[in-house]
């Protein structure tokens, strides 16, 4: 994020303004009590050499000062320091919390309703680490660096006032330190801002590597790939370590350019404070007072000068959540709503195109579906046959001309409207971690009685009673605990619960043997009467019950028609048919 200020300490105070809404707005009480145990801290620090001075003078000089004084005054001291330590901790690990889980919320809010080009353009390993590590590591360095900035500023400020009180001319010498440090801590804190965004995408991209080989696990052990995939990821690790050494040479650069900057400014008091005792003969408490007090001064510069590193990277790692929820557009969708549609689908002049510049995946593509009707998508792979079926429930959008569900607009529908008027199976079969019933019941109230029916009709019975919780067994990470036949009955039976008008049946029996298909077709049967649907398949058995059959080449549409009508034109479709399984089987392969 570019952020053009002639300031850099405006520039980051605008930055740290855009997240109060969740770490400020509704925590004010909190803060102020952090603000006071801030000052009472910062407060104590000058007593600690205002005692040294009366100690050296009139205690071992003139013995004049009670022995239980100092004692007491310590114990008093660090007493209440410790207990404004405390306060200040405790609130502000409540403010950070807090702060977290609304932030988290309004980011994961927005990856629900976020438009689909999001997912296009960035992993899921970078998403979830954003939402789940960045923000909290960025939240607790920023809130804990703020502290320290305020709870440093003001010991600073007591310090050198009490060093004017003891001696404005020497004091004089040690501000001149000022200018120099926060010219240092500008240089380096603009660096390591530009050094922290490029970590951060390298180690987006070191995670995706893991995320790659996690879920093609099975391929790379296949095609002996593990060597490749290892010097890849060796590679974006040593990126990593190269930027991890070069934000740690910037960040640990500021502590010892200041110390040095204060030893020089320690050296020129001491020569001074010298030759003032000599001439105006400083007490000897006065003077140990006022080096004590100085050397106190040089532990919150150096923390000053440390705070600078991780507020750059605390900011960097919350603005990239931030910008989630500022910068990534939302779906849109119109005011129209029905409760339940008749299903009569139109496509008019209907192009597609996924990138800019890519030839169309869909061209000009026109089709009437009846209410009740079933169509059977049929071409080889790329024709675009599943890019036509999600342009159903507005997963993919056109590029021109409308699609039309009972004669409106689908931009112009309620997209939770729209969406409740669609079921669709996948050959791609998505299951969350959750029980068998949660998983058939998605997003409706669950009625257990209709589950296990849903899941009888799916021919799942048996592995209900397989089960030792039934339907309240947790079915794991995507259900990979059952076969693929399985998940794919269980991703049927979602689509029975759901009732919609309109079903979308993209390779919905794949994963299924022949004797599992039987029983699943006649539970398809009964779902698919008085239904609108959308079948993609290559299997003879689903194809011919069709009312009519689509073929697509090269995103168009060649023939239309039933399984006799086309049988008897002779054309593409039929020649397909007399080579049997296999030429529909070879649909699916590149032509």
């Amino acid at each position: 994020m570019n952020v053009n200020t002639n300031s850099h300490n405006d520039s980051v105070l605008r930055r740290i303004r855009r997240f109060l809404p969740y770490f400020g707005v509704n925590h004010k009480g909190t803060w102020l009590i952090v603000a006071l145990s801030a000052i009472v801290a910062a407060a104590t620090e000058p007593l600690i050499p205002a005692l040294l001075k009366p100690l050296l003078d009139r205690g071992f000089q003139q013995g004049k000062l009670e022995i239980w004084t100092v004692p007491v005054s310590l114990l008093l001291l660090f007493g209440v320091r410790g207990l404004a330590g405390y306060v200040s901790q405790i609130g502000l690990s409540k403010i950070t919390n807090q702060g977290l889980v609304a932030m988290r919320q309004a980011m994961f809010n927005k990856l629900l309703d976020a438009k689909l080009d999001l997912f296009a353009n960035q992993s899921s390993s970078a998403l979830s680490n954003t939402l789940v590590y960045e923000v909290q590591n960025g939240a607790t360095m920023l809130v804990n660096s703020l502290l320290s900035l305020t709870r440093n500023g003001l010991t600073l400020l007591a310090l050198t006032g009490y060093l004017v009180y003891l001696n404005w001319k020497l004091t004089l010498i040690v501000a001149a330190v000022f200018p120099a440090v926060a010219w240092v801590m500008r240089v380096l804190t603009k660096r390591l801002h530009g050094l922290t965004k490029s970590n951060q995408e390298a180690t987006d991209s070191l995670a995706y590597v893991v995320e790659e080989n996690v879920l093609a696990h099975r391929d790379i052990r296949l095609y002996g790939a593990q060597g490749l995939q290892s010097e890849r990821f060796a590679r974006l690790g040593e990126s990593l370590r190269h930027l991890g050494m070069k934000s740690t040479i910037a960040g640990a650069a500021m502590t010892p350019m200041t110390q040095m900057l204060a030893a020089v400014a320690l050296s020129a008091v001491i020569s001074v404070a010298l030759v003032q005792s000599a001439t105006s003969g400083t007490s000897v408490g006065g003077f140990v007072a006022f080096v004590t007090a100085m050397l106190m001064i040089i532990a919150p510069i150096r923390q000053l000068s440390e705070v600078s590193s991780p507020i750059t990277r605390g900011l960097a790692a919350l603005e990239r959540g931030l910008a989630l929820i500022e910068e990534t557009p939302s779906e849109t969708g119109g005011s129209f709503t029905k409760s339940r549609a008749q299903g009569d689908i139109c496509f008019e002049k209907v192009n597609v195109r996924y990138a800019s510049g890519a030839s169309l995946a869909i061209k000009a593509l026109d089709l009437q579906v009846r209410a009740g009707e079933t169509i059977a998508l049929v071409g080889p792979s790329g024709s675009g046959k599943t890019t036509l079926a999600n342009l159903l429930p507005r997963f993919v959008e056109v590029e021109s001309g409308k699609v039309l569900l009972d004669g409106q607009d689908l931009r112009d529908w309620s997209l939770s409207a729209l969406r409740a008027q669609f079921a669709v199976v996948s050959q791609h079969v998505v299951m969350l971690n959750a029980s068998l019933a949660a998983n058939v019941a998605l997003g409706l109230s669950l009625d257990r009685g209709r589950v296990l029916q849903c899941l009888q009709s799916a021919n799942l019975s048996s592995l209900v009673e397989e089960l030792p919780a039934g339907i309240d067994t947790e079915v794991g990470h995507n259900a990979t605990q059952l076969s693929g036949g399985q998940r794919q009955r269980l991703a049927i039976a979602r689509a029975l619960y759901k009732d919609a008008p309109v079903l979308i049946l993209d390779e919905a029996t794949s994963a299924l043997d022949t004797e599992s298909e039987r029983a699943v077709q006649d539970a398809l049967q009964k779902l698919m009467r008085n239904r609108t649907t959308l079948v993609i398949a290559h299997r003879l058995s689903t194809i011919m019950h069709a009312d009519r059959i689509v073929v697509m080449e090269a995103g168009q549409i060649i023939e239309v028609g039933s399984h006799d009508a086309l049988m008897q034109r002779g054309g593409f479709y039929a020649r397909l048919f007399q080579l049997g399984q296999e030429g529909f089987n070879a649909l699916e392969r590149p032509q």
